[in-house]
């Protein structure tokens, strides 16, 4: 009913755990795991090969084509429920996966529903979502049929889709040029334009251990980083002198024309975080 695919590269520290901690505790409704090595040369096609699960099919890829590989693994799968699994989310409870299927098909017009991220201040993804959540107020929370959920933007660290929405969107693309890239955001644009939802599971929680705390960026991430900073800078610009114009700033604030110019800074924030939650007694 379910195919989970991994992508991996020279991750082993991380995928081990994966493997042990989160595949290992999905439910007999998991059918499917495909696990795509991007050329891993750190012992990861070892691992693998000495993997004994009935469900998993292992694909060795010669080169590292990052997210592409999504594309080219989902549409080797045959199950109705799809679920990208990042290889650094390293915790998952039990049955986790029956959890998502079972609020994705309550949930009317799901299309694109996330884990929760347990709470780690050294995390890119949790403090960017944080961020979103608490300075963006780009989330909008909801209980619908007893399921909590937040309603906004979707990543793909541990989520899922249906085959149905798979296909009408058109899939998984690759890139014509960059290796990293944010497939996942693509995805989940043309999954609302197509009238669906996207949304994260606000009490089923994984724990994720992505960013340069827990393993050192790959050429490929840093070059659409640094893309994305260019580009983020550029309209940004746009956006403070169209904001100093008498009036625009508040009937910007009224009409919603544009967002306002980014303030994150992930090494900053990850610090106030780190602050925010001694002062509370939150500690991992």
């Amino acid at each position: 009913m379910i195919a989970v695919v991994v992508i991996t590269h020279n991750r082993l520290h991380l995928l081990r755990q994966n493997v042990e901690n989160v595949l290992a505790r999905t439910s007999s409704k998991t059918t499917e795991v495909v696990v795509w090595d991007n050329g891993s040369d750190d012992g990861t096609h070892e691992y693998l090969a000495a993997w004994d699960d009935p469900r998993v099919r292992v694909v060795t890829h010669p080169e590292n084509i990052g997210q592409n590989a999504y594309a080219r693994a989902f549409v080797m799968t045959r199950a109705p429920y799809l679920i990208e699994l990042d290889d650094d989310v390293v915790s998952a409870p039990e049955d986790w996966d029956a959890a998502l299927l079972d609020a994705f098909r309550t949930l009317p017009r799901m299309g694109y529903l996330a884990a929760n991220l347990a709470n780690d201040p050294y995390d890119t993804a949790v403090r960017y979502i944080r961020y979103l959540r608490e300075e963006r107020r780009a989330y909008r929370r909801a209980v619908e049929n007893g399921i909590a959920i937040l309603e906004g933007p979707t990543g793909g660290g541990c989520t899922m889709t249906s085959r149905e929405v798979f296909d009408r969107v058109g899939g998984f693309r690759e890139h014509p040029s960059l290796v990293y890239w944010r497939e996942d955001a693509d995805y989940a644009r043309r999954v609302r334009k197509h009238g669906f939802r996207c949304a994260i599971l606000e009490g089923r929680e994984v724990v994720h251990h992505g960013g340069p705390h827990y393993s050192p960026p790959s050429p490929a991430k840093l070059r659409l980083h640094e893309l994305e900073h260019l580009r983020r800078g550029r309209r940004d610009r746009v956006k403070r002198l169209l904001l100093r114009v008498p009036l625009v700033a508040r009937l910007n604030g009224r009409l919603g024309w544009f967002d306002p110019p980014h303030v994150y800074d992930p090494a900053l924030w990850g610090r106030e975080v780190a602050r925010t939650d001694e002062r509370h007694g939150r500690h991992e």
